[in-house]
């Protein structure tokens, strides 16, 4: 049930499938790209979503027109608001609500087709070929519209990541596709007989009398909706911070049941003033349109594209069977993504603004570990000299347990290379911990912890998790006891390097890159914080590094 950009970008470099790495370059900024862009729909889609829903309340009464971005702000800061407490609770009456939704988009819309049925001509693809012979460049430009009809299937998507794809296609074609066909032809049916509900075609489906309980439902429906991006989006974060695209942020499971419910502040108290943002500066829906279209029309071709490549990659699918698959959904992608880019000085700009800025934040992080990682590796000792030391005891030994992170399972920590040059001191028993993220989500407990006895006293642990797994400390020291190591947690000290970055003109990054990376840096979450260490176990070892 786990998936997305990332997921794809990593299964495409990481399986063997793509040999050369300009080729694998390529896929990771296509796939972090990719990713940045769901930040923007995670702003944008709660935005319009309940603005266009609360819209319905001026077809009730012209007096609630200037209260409705009031009261928009006011459910948008409410949905992000109890995102700490998570969607265990209430997450079971998501289901039901969105299935009395469709239903009533379906019925709302046959009632109107049963009225005027020679809407139902429409499905004959030569009325779309002679709207784009006769209309030309028009017609060309109404894909971004019409593209707007992707929004009444976004409600679908909440909690997928909690129960998988299978659900997700049995309730897409027996009941979400149906009825939201029903309901757009129901409309098209109604502006064939009306045209002046062309204004608000949706609201003008419903009787007078239903109007505010469908204004109540299509609120809480939207709720819904918005809830899939918010998830996606926190889910998304987490897999960047695994796979070391992200610096470390805080990440609050809000459910012991379920493993993907996860909360992370910082980035739920962004999208919220990102979304009241665009409600304050647009005031209505169809002003966010080309916002929402950019956003969503260019996620769907990178998806498209890194799927392609995996299917060729990893999949091993023969090229006549993708170009036959693909092709098709890329060229209706490129379509779309062409009409809706044409809005860009009208909103279009406010997702790629949004998306450049955060690949620009991924990208100068990926670097600037790799700048630091070379930068670590010089003032480190050689792996064999370690070893040497354990096996001849050069330094003086102390009793107890001492347990170092490791970058890299072939490299000597930074925080142990300074103990043996400053301290002159070694504990009995030394563990060198690696974490190594995979690319698949979850990785089994039998699986999680390799044990390496390299010589007497001296050990190395390997730690494999899934991008969407935890770094869970407690849980390591607990499966490696199990192998027979008796990790006594209380009675071991924790050793781990402060890296303190010195921005300078040497080749690498740009100089402003340098100190946005080291300003980064300096505002992640601690390492004590992130692996849950008991604090007054915890040394810290700095080192000025110059990148």
């Amino acid at each position: 049930g786990e998936g997305g950009i990332l997921a794809l970008e990593t299964l495409a470099r990481k399986n063997g499938g793509i040999k050369t790495e300009r080729w694998s370059q390529v896929i990771l900024l296509l796939g972090i790209f990719g990713s940045t862009l769901l930040y923007g729909d995670g702003i944008i889609t709660p935005a319009i979503s309940v603005l266009s829903a609360l819209e319905g309340l001026k077809e009730a009464t012209p007096m609630f027109e200037p209260y409705v971005p009031l009261i928009t702000i006011v459910i948008l800061f409410g949905i992000f608001s109890v995102q700490r407490f998570g969607t265990d609770r209430i997450g079971s009456i998501f289901g039901p609500i969105t299935a009395i939704w469709f239903l009533a988009l379906g019925f709302l819309g046959l009632t109107k087709i049963l009225e005027n049925p020679s809407v139902l001509a429409a499905m004959n693809p030569m009325y779309a070929v002679d709207f784009f012979m006769m209309n030309g460049a028009k017609g060309y430009l109404i894909l971004g519209t019409i593209f707007l009809t992707v929004t009444g299937g976004e409600a679908l998507y909440a909690d997928m990541g909690h129960f998988g794809k299978q659900p997700i296609r049995i309730g897409w074609f027996t009941l979400v596709l149906p009825c939201l066909l029903l309901n757009y032809f129901g409309q098209g049916a109604l502006i064939l007989k009306d045209p002046t509900a062309v204004e608000n075609p949706f609201y003008k489906l419903v009787p007078s009398w239903a109007l505010y309980p469908m204004v109540a439902l299509a609120t809480l429906a939207t709720v819904i909706a918005s809830q899939a991006l918010i998830s996606g989006v926190f889910s998304l974060t987490k897999q960047a911070i695994q796979l070391g695209y992200f610096p470390r942020m805080r990440v609050i499971h809000t459910s012991d049941k379920q493993i993907g419910q996860i909360y992370v502040p910082f980035v739920n108290w962004a999208l919220c003033i990102g979304a009241i943002w665009l409600v304050i500066e647009f005031q209505n829906s169809s002003s966010m349109a080309a916002a929402y279209g950019i956003a969503v029309s260019l996620t769907m071709l990178v998806t498209t594209m890194l799927a392609g490549v995996v299917a060729r990659s990893v999949w091993k699918w023969r090229s006549a069977y993708g170009i036959a698959v693909f092709l098709p959904l890329i060229i209706i992608d490129v379509a779309f993504f062409g009409s809706n880019s044409l809005k860009i000085l009208h909103g279009g700009w406010i997702p790629l603004v949004i998306a450049c800025g955060i690949y620009l934040l991924m990208v100068t992080w990926i670097q600037g570990r790799k700048l630091l990682a070379a930068g670590l590796a010089e003032h480190s000792i050689p792996f064999s000299a370690l070893v040497d030391e354990f096996v001849n005891r050069r330094h003086e030994r102390v009793e107890g347990t001492a347990i170092y992170m490791s970058g890299r399972p072939d490299s000597v920590p930074l925080a142990l290379s300074h103990n043996l040059k400053h301290n002159k001191v070694m504990h009995e028993r030394v563990f060198l911990i690696t974490f190594v993220t995979k690319d698949f989500p979850h990785v089994k407990a039998a699986n999680r912890v390799e044990v390496e006895e390299l010589t007497q006293g001296l050990f190395r642990i390997k730690v494999s998790v899934g991008f969407m797994d935890d770094a869970d400390f407690a849980g390591v020291l607990r499966l490696a006891n199990e192998k027979g190591m008796n990790i006594i947690p209380e009675d071991t000290t924790f050793f781990l390097g402060r890296e303190i970055v010195l921005a300078t003109r040497k080749a690498g990054m740009a100089l402003w890159r340098e100190r946005l990376f080291a300003f980064m840096g300096r505002n992640a979450l601690s390492p004590v914080s992130y692996y849950n260490l008991p604090a007054r176990q915890v040394m810290e070892v700095g080192v000025q590094i110059e990148i």
